[in-house]
Parts: structure tokens; C-alpha cells; sequence
């Protein structure tokens, strides 16, 4: 995780860009794939942030700062980028393809599932949020932040009773809300919109490729990020520590919210508790491959 970050902060010449060894390459763009796709998947999953998942998975801060300067060496950072966004976009259509089965029939396992991936990047983003120092102030600071974002997410969980006619104004509503998700880490813009009436009709739309309702999404949420970005680059440059802190915390309040209530039966909790391992493993394994991967430094 903390991998993709140092790459923004070492200077590394032209010369030394192009010596990287086409094996590591790959690794890295897959590395990079496979975040994208989980943070993609946490975009559109009830309960999850877009911007939680890329926050855990190491490449929330990078990709903040290169939209925060779009135009600064556009190119390698474009490079650099397109597996997040390729696999974002994949884990979008995929995961709508069976969002509503899964959480239909499923629903217990796979948020217990993406606890664990979650859970297993936690011990990287401690390291990272004190590499520039922290003090005692910032372990409450993140106390502080998680039950707030807990307290807050049960109450928006309590209150879906608004209908919204799915509308190209609708849409572009829906694509801010995620936008906001991403880059704001613990907004869960699903749980708006199924407050709204939207999330499902959105999710159908697309499954089904409806232009009329990716198009919206798609300006919706580009329209929020390059507002946003500059400022919440910004906060990060300027308030490291307070900034990770609070963030830690929202990932912690966030996760604890979407426990699952009432499940039961030995089986099930059996396999809630396998998939939570599982996924925690392979989350920790992928950050550590990432830390052994070496990675095109672009600032």
C-alpha cells in the first residue's frame, strides 16, 4: 500500500523510468488492476466507499494528487493510472451484473468478505498515516472520527423513505454522489441513492449499458472529483498526519457499520468467518507484493 504513495514522493529520471524490467511492469500493472477492480466493487456495494477501498489499497493519495495537477507530466501519470481505471470500471459492471443476487441471497458472506479485505490492509495504512510523525492527540482524533462515522452511517442506514423518478438529472445526482464517495473515504454514496430510489434502477442500467444512465453517472462523478480534488490534495499537503488519522478512522467506523446484524446458523457463520479470513490474507499478501514490486516514480 504505501508502495503506490512513495512512488510520488522519490524523483526518478527519464533514463531510470525506462530501466524498469518488463516482469515487474506487469506485476505492477496487475497489482494495479486488481486494486482498481476492488475499489470499483466498493463504489457500488452497499455500505462500501469507492474512496475507502483505494484509500486502504494505497492509491487514494497518488491518484488525488495527480487530479489536483491533471496536466503535470499527463502522460506517465495516464500510464500509471489506466490499470486502476480499467479495473474500476470492470468491477463496476461486473459487480452490478450481480449485486442483486448476491446481497439478495448472500448478503451476510459477502459483506464479511470485504471486511476482511479491508481488515488486511489496516496494519499499511497505520505505517502510513505515521510516516511523517503522529502524536497521542491523533490515536483520538481517529476514536473521535470512527464513532462519528458509525453513529452517522446507522442513522442514514434508518431513514430510506424518499423516492426519486430516475431522471438524466436523477443520474447526474447519482454520478456526484459517487464522485463525493471517492473522494471523500467512508461516504458511502449507495446508501444514498437506495435512500433515494436510485440504486437499484442505476444498477440495472448498468448492467445493461444504458448510455442514458452511464453517460450522467460518468459526468456526474468527473464533474465532482475535478472540483474537489485540489482541495482535498491540499488538506493532505498541508495536515498529513490529522488528515490520515481521520481517515483511519472513518475506514474503522465505516467497517464496524457494516457488520452484519443477526446472522445465524453455525454453516453460515462458518463460511462469513472462512471468506473474511480468506479475503483479509489476500488483501495483506497483495499489499506486501506491492511493497516488493518497484513502481515508475511520476513526481
Amino acid at each position: 500500500m504505501n508502495s503506490d504513495k512513495e512512488t510520488y514522493e522519490e524523483i526518478t529520471t527519464n533514463d531510470e523510468l525506462s530501466s524498469f524490467k518488463t516482469g515487474n511492469t506487469v506485476v505492477g500493472w496487475l497489482v494495479r488492476f486488481v486494486k482498481g477492480f476492488l475499489a470499483g466493487i466498493g463504489a457500488i456495494t452497499p455500505g462500501l466507499s469507492g474512496g475507502v477501498m483505494m484509500v486502504v489499497f494505497g492509491i487514494y493519495e497518488p491518484l488525488l494528487r495527480w487530479l489536483a495537477d491533471i496536466r503535470n507530466k499527463f502522460v506517465e501519470h495516464l500510464r500509471f493510472f489506466l490499470p486502476v481505471g480499467i479495473g474500476g470500471v470492470l468491477g463496476v459492471i461486473a459487480f452490478s451484473a450481480v449485486i442483486d443476487f448476491a446481497f439478495d441471497n448472500y448478503a451476510a458472506q459477502f459483506t464479511w468478505m470485504f471486511i476482511g479485505f479491508i481488515a488486511g490492509t489496516i496494519p499499511s495504512l497505520v505505517k502510513t498515516a505515521g510516516k511523517q510523525g503522529r502524536r497521542n492527540w491523533h490515536w483520538l482524533l481517529m476514536l473521535v472520527a470512527a464513532i462519528g462515522i458509525f453513529l452517522w452511517m446507522r442513522w442514514v442506514d434508518s431513514i430510506r423513505n424518499v423516492q426519486v423518478e430516475p431522471s438524466f438529472f436523477a443520474w447526474l445526482l447519482s454520478g456526484a454522489l459517487t464522485g463525493l464517495g471517492l473522494v471523500v473515504p467512508g461516504l458511502s454514496p449507495s446508501n444514498f441513492l437506495i435512500y433515494l430510489g436510485l440504486y437499484h434502477p442505476m444498477a440495472n442500467g448498468i448492467k445493461n449499458l444504458q448510455m442514458g444512465v452511464i453517460i450522467p453517472l460518468i459526468l456526474g462523478v468527473v464533474l465532482v472529483i475535478l472540483i474537489f480534488a485540489k482541495f482535498v490534495n491540499w488538506l493532505f499537503s498541508k495536515h498529513y498526519a490529522i488528515m490520515y488519522h481521520l481517515i483511519i478512522g472513518v475506514v474503522l467506523g465505516s467497517t464496524a457499520a457494516i457488520i452484519p446484524r443477526g446472522v445465524s446458523g453455525w454453516g453460515v457463520i462458518l463460511v462469513c468467518a472462512l471468506l473474511f479470513l480468506v479475503a483479509a490474507a489476500a488483501s495483506y499478501a497483495l499489499a506486501k507484493l506491492d511493497e516488493k514490486n518497484p513502481h515508475e516514480s511520476l513526481f
